[in-house]
């Protein structure tokens, strides 16, 4: 059930990614620079109903961290790339090739393996408050330095590295969902006196703003994929150090594993880099040189 609860996320978060970036498209570049074009986002019709089904998606992602571990549940989140695809070709008319299709069954794969084998065993649901914190700082550091270093290049420069933060901040959010929700079971005075409760609406009210500059530079396909790829890797990390979750034994089952989490994201990258060869236009013919006579 876990599981099938966080296919159905990854599929709303497909739907809202291209109906989000369907609607900033009509309001010409998003940025932290000009906090208005984040306001005029709720001006687009198609930008709200995407925006409907991302909350929608948390509401499933929650139900699935509440039902499941960090660690199996996370990673099946990678399928958003793979549902956004089709999505992107009807709703953006956005072209999808062998690679991008490729990219898609290797995910597919991967992310089998990853869940037959993977098994995760054991954890806790929290972890003490100096952990935390240590955790936060260094992903809160890491982000804040990719966005400075990172964020000065092209369209799908920008749309990667500001995926990759949301990402991250996703992925911590993701991992404060599960003290939350235990929480959340033993009263609501328990939940809203908790810090963890506001520390993840703030990483995931940051992931959130910081996707819709990615989705705003109209390069859907990094995107989508730097935010699912991010996304898993940093909950599986934060999972293993923070609420102690371990793959199932024998050895053999966890580097089958890893090998699937890894094709996983590779397919991810693979359609990313597809979709963005397909946006480049190719090189025309040279035009012959004229000759004078004298």
């Amino acid at each position: 059930m876990a599981g099938l609860l966080a296919l159905i996320a990854a599929f709303l978060f497909a739907v809202a990614a291209t109906l989000q970036q369907k609607g900033a498209l009509n309001e010409g570049e998003v940025s932290l620079r000009h906090p208005a074009s984040l306001v005029h986002l709720l001006r687009q019709t198609w930008w709200l109903i995407g925006t409907a089904a991302l909350v929608l998606g948390w509401g499933f992602q929650a139900a699935a961290l509440d039902r499941g571990q960090v660690a199996i549940i996370q990673p099946l989140l990678v399928t958003t790339v793979v549902f956004a695809l089709p999505l992107g070709y009807f709703i953006t008319k956005q072209h999808v090739g062998r690679r991008e299709i490729l990219g898609a069954v290797v995910i597919v794969i991967g992310l089998a393996l990853f869940t037959v084998f993977g098994d995760p065993a054991g954890g806790r649901t929290n972890a003490p408050t100096n952990e935390w914190v240590i955790a936060i700082a260094i992903v809160g550091a890491a982000s804040a330095a990719g966005l400075y270093f990172g964020s000065r290049g092209g369209l799908s420069m920008k749309a990667g590295v500001y995926g990759t933060v949301a990402g991250a901040m996703y992925g911590l959010a993701a991992v404060l969902t599960k003290p939350v929700l235990t929480a959340w079971h033993e009263s609501l005075h328990t939940v809203v006196t908790d810090w963890q409760l506001y520390a993840l609406a703030v990483a995931g009210g940051l992931g959130f703003v910081l996707q819709q500059i990615s989705l705003g530079t109209g390069r859907l396909a990094p995107s989508v994929a730097t935010v699912s790829v991010a996304n898993p890797i940093v909950s599986v990390l934060l999972a293993v150090i923070l609420l102690q979750e371990r793959l199932s034994r024998p050895a053999w089952h966890v580097v089958v594993a890893l090998v699937g989490l890894g094709l996983a994201l590779a397919g991810a990258v693979v359609i990313s880099l597809a979709r963005e060869a397909a946006k480049r236009p190719e090189p025309g013919p040279q035009p012959e040189p004229v000759s004078s006579t004298s």
